[in-house]
């Protein structure tokens, strides 16, 4: 990292809050820090001697910095910063990470390339898995000693880089890492501000500004002629320090283009300071200054020389001459350069003939190609450089493109975009490609105004080609039941159920008609839904059967082209209780589009899966795939997904007995919903909200939600009607009418046992076992309580489970722990699953939670979920007992064997 000067002139004050930070993280805990300032104010500078502060005191500092210039090669600034000291380390403690981890980190960082073991099948709605690997490194790096990453002028980080900057600061590492990003205030793009912000507000970042020196400090930089420099240089350290060198030097005539800092307001005295600086440069240092400039930040000589169109000797020389005058300074890296200041770079930059500039970028892409550089590397320069109609630079931001699209659709959507902008308009095939693919980057980074805007450009090019087309006035065309189809999903989220009902019939006799099995299950998978919410359910039912068969008649290969088919079938079954069906259509469907690339289809489908999964009883399971949801709706900017996925984790969580979570995910998926014009999402929204009141202990304010203008709509939903016969049972049994509580909560049990939703029905029960016995009727209170016990205990709901034998033991009885049938407690090692024996063996290596969820690419809650399962099924209680039982399970294997 280059400094302005040998020492830190005052700052003491905000190197105190840094010390602050560091101490926080020598107790085990992530921090973050956030330097603003203008350009120039220092913040580099500072950076540097926290730096070697925290080095000298045993901490792994990792710097690095974005550039200006080079804003589109994703996941820049992080490369900066850990690959060399990636490519150094023991692949041994690497390889203590999960392959999948591994296999994520080898698509960020050039130095693991080689780790990458099997292909990578996530696209790019899921680059949170990326962040979730990043996250995993950096807490093995700091397993041994706390981490100092700084990352430098991040203002200029490209999106991929904001993004997982966003989601460390979201969810820091578990373990002892201070990240301290720099930035100027003025510059910031929107998401980053955005990110920065909310972790300030969160408490998760501390803000540090950097003002200007006083005039006491500027003495101190630049010495007595302080006086005539301090009011000219605002006190910022760089114009003092660029003033001051002019002051000390003689003047020289300029033989060179004078610089400008174009956008940036530096005081006239500062630019013509640095134009007397560059004026005493040789002609040959002067273009090889500019080559640098047109290389990068830092830079190779050897990049330089090409852009500078001379010899490599001759650019070592000039080389030699600029770090003599200070206009460049060596970084840790051999062979890598860096200008003094960014600015200096700017200046430089800009200050080139702009017909010298295009040839430079040229040459420096020649270079790169006959390197063997990826697409990605040569089209910075490509894109600044290349001719329209010039097929190869096409190829090359094509490929960029494709070799970005799923780690960083920002900048695939723009080297699309430069594509298209050098495409001869004759090539309509191939803008009509590109027009999808830069769609596709748009539509994961959450442009949706724009991906549509590039949809129908391809749709326009494409009806160029076509002789002719199908009147949508044919009602049995492909494309009038594709429109219907549309028609009636726009319906379901308006709540309008007859007109969904009537639409989704033309659809399915037209689809019919056809003879498309694909329509013609989507149709009638939508028919199935509209019936469901309408009350028709013997209808419903036999429509679903159809659906059912249609979708499983489908090849794979066939799938794929009806997709949307199966994802909605899957969803449908969440209406009319279908679970087991529905979830194993939704993870077919969902393998399938990871396979094909329909990323589009897959948070849609994850939401589904998540929710089918936890109304089947399997709650860590739903509540891994819901949390990656989230992210990656996050990530996308879908609010629609962002909702649904958050209802569902909320009832993962609210059957599990996180009540904390629930509320704080139903609660924002209500608010989110509330800005949704459509009232189905704000229907299911009050109902979890209500649901998660509920098992709160607020039955009023639940009930309350529910006859709500939101609420009024969900009731007509099937299981929402039991949910509102719970919440009005719990208000029966707080103002003393214990008789009706335990009807109405039957009644809720009996509808959810027929909807296939054990967790749902115990917890109905476990209200009419308190109700019952309340009621003078103990017999009928300990059958229900028990029976609720049992489904939970079956389900993983320990807390629920540990309330109803509560209330079991009230009425008396003595709780006995239950172990899977045909198991003993000696032998209950086999009745773990994959993950949860993983995971026992881990806690045999004395592997704390923090370390097993690293080492297997989990959250500490889904550990803890599974360690609490593991404990009940093995019937221990401690961690000491467990490893114990899992050795002498293995020892009585090997004496089998």
């Amino acid at each position: 990292m280059a400094l302005l000067t040998d020492q830190l002139v005052g700052r003491a004050e905000e190197l105190g809050s840094f010390e602050q930070a560091l101490d926080e993280v020598d107790t085990g805990n992530a921090a973050a820090v956030e330097l603003l300032g203008e350009p120039g104010i220092g913040k580099s500078r500072l950076l540097a001697e926290f730096a070697r502060h925290a080095d000298t005191q045993g901490r792994l500092v990792l710097a690095g910095s974005a550039s200006e210039l080079e804003r589109d090669l994703p996941f820049a600034v992080f490369v900066d910063a850990l690959d060399e000291y990636l490519r150094g380390l023991d692949l041994g403690r690497l390889k203590r990470l999960d392959e999948d981890v591994l296999t994520e980190l080898a698509q960020v960082f050039p130095s693991l390339s080689s780790l990458a073991t099997a292909p990578v099948l996530a696209l790019p709605h899921e680059r949170y898995r990326t962040h979730r690997a990043v996250r995993a490194l950096f807490e093995l790096l700091a397993n041994t000693r706390p981490l100092l990453l700084i990352l430098d002028d991040f203002h200029w980080a490209d999106s991929a880089s904001v993004e997982l900057l966003g989601a460390l600061l979201r969810r820091p590492p578990a373990a002892p890492v201070l990240v301290a990003v720099a930035v100027r205030p003025h510059q910031l793009p929107e998401r980053l501000a955005a990110a920065l912000e909310r972790a300030h507000r969160a408490g998760a970042l501390t803000r540090v500004e950097l003002g200007a020196l006083t005039q006491p400090e500027a003495r101190e930089l630049v010495g007595e002629r302080v006086d005539v420099l301090y009011e000219e240089s605002g006190g910022n350290p760089f114009y003092l320090e660029q003033l001051s060198r002019s002051a000390t030097r003689e003047s020289a005539s300029s033989r060179s283009p004078e610089v400008a800092l174009t956008g940036i307001d530096v005081p006239p005295a500062v630019a013509a300071s640095l134009n007397e600086e560059l004026a005493l440069l040789s002609d040959g240092a002067r273009r090889v200054l500019e080559g640098a400039a047109v290389a990068g930040d830092p830079f190779e000589p050897e990049l330089a020389a090409a852009a500078a169109d001379t010899s490599e000797p001759d650019a070592m020389d000039a080389v030699d001459e600029l770090l003599q005058l200070d206009l460049v300074r060596e970084t840790d890296v051999p062979r890598r350069f860096r200008f003094r200041h960014p600015l200096v770079r700017r200046a430089v930059y800009d200050a080139t003939p702009g017909g010298w500039r295009l040839g430079a970028h040229e040459r420096c892409a020649q270079l790169l190609a006959r390197r063997g550089a990826t697409a990605a590397a040569r089209a910075h320069h490509v894109q600044r450089s290349a001719r329209e109609g010039d097929a190869d630079a096409v190829a090359v931001l094509r490929e960029a493109g494709e070799e970005t699209l799923r780690l960083g659709p920002a900048s695939a959507a723009q080297w699309f975009a430069d594509a298209l902008r050098l495409l001869p308009h004759t090539a309509v095939d191939e803008r009509i490609e590109l027009l999808r693919a830069r769609s596709a980057a748009l539509t994961a980074v959450g442009r949706f105004a724009d991906s549509h805007e590039a949809l129908l450009e391809a749709l326009q090019a494409g009806a160029r080609l076509a002789s002719a087309i199908q009147r949508l006035s044919d009602q049995a065309s492909e494309e009038a039941v594709t429109l219907m189809n549309e028609l009636t999903v726009n319906l379901v989220w308006r709540a309008r159920y007859e007109e969904m009902y009537e639409c989704a019939e033309r659809a399915v006799s037209a689809a019919r008609q056809l003879g498309d099995a694909g329509l013609t299950a989507t149709a009638l998978t939508l028919l199935t839904m509209a019936g469901s919410m309408m009350g028709e359910a013997d209808r419903a039912e036999a429509n679903w059967r159809e659906a059912t068969a249609l979708v499983d008649s489908l090849s794979d290969d066939e799938l794929a082209r009806h997709l949307e088919s199966a994802a909605r079938l899957a969803g449908t079954a969440l209406y009319i209780g279908r679970y087991a069906e529905g979830e194993e259509h939704a993870a077919r469907a969902l393998a399938v589009a990871r396979e094909t690339g329909q990323g589009e289809l897959v948070l849609v489908l994850v939401a589904t899966l998540g929710g089918l999964r936890r109304l089947r009883g399997k709650l860590a399971e739903a509540g891994e795939l819901l949390d990656g949801g989230i992210e990656a709706a996050r990530l996308w900017g879908n609010t629609h997904a962002l909702v649904w996925m958050l209802l569902g984790r909320s009832a993962a969580a609210l059957h599990a007995g996180d009540l904390e979570l629930a509320l704080v995910a139903a609660q924002e998926a209500f608010d989110l919903s509330a800005n949704l014009d459509e009232g189905f999402h704000s229907a299911e929204a009050a109902v979890d909200l209500a649901r998660a009141l509920l098992e709160a202990g607020e039955p009023q304010r639940a009930v309350d939600l529910l006859l709500g203008s939101a609420g009024a709509s969900a009731l007509q939903l099937p299981m929402a009607r039991a949910w509102a016969d719970r919440a009005a049972a719990a208000v029966d049994l707080h103002t003393g009418d214990a008789t009706t509580a335990a009807q109405r909560a039957l009644a809720a049990a009996a509808a959810a046992d027929e909807m296939g939703a054990p967790v749902e029905a115990a917890l109905s029960r476990t209200l009419a076992g308190r109700a019952l016995a309340q009621a003078g009727e103990p017999d009928r209170a300990t059958a229900e309580l028990e029976h609720a016990a049992g489904a939970f205990e079956e389900s993983g709901a320990l807390r629920y489970r540990d309330e109803a034998e509560q209330e079991l033991r009230k009425l008396g009885h003595r709780i006995h722990r239950r172990t899977r049938p045909g198991k003993t407690g000696g032998s209950a090692i086999e009745s773990l699953t994959e993950r949860e024996l993983q995971i026992a063996r881990l806690v045999v290596d004395r592997k704390t939670n923090p370390e097993i969820a690293a080492e297997l690419f989990l959250s500490q809650k889904t550990v803890e979920t599974h360690l609490r399962n593991i404990f009940r099924k093995v019937n221990v209680s401690s961690r000491v007992e467990l490893a114990r039982t899992v050795e002498r399970a293995d020892r009585v294997g090997a004496n089998a064997r």
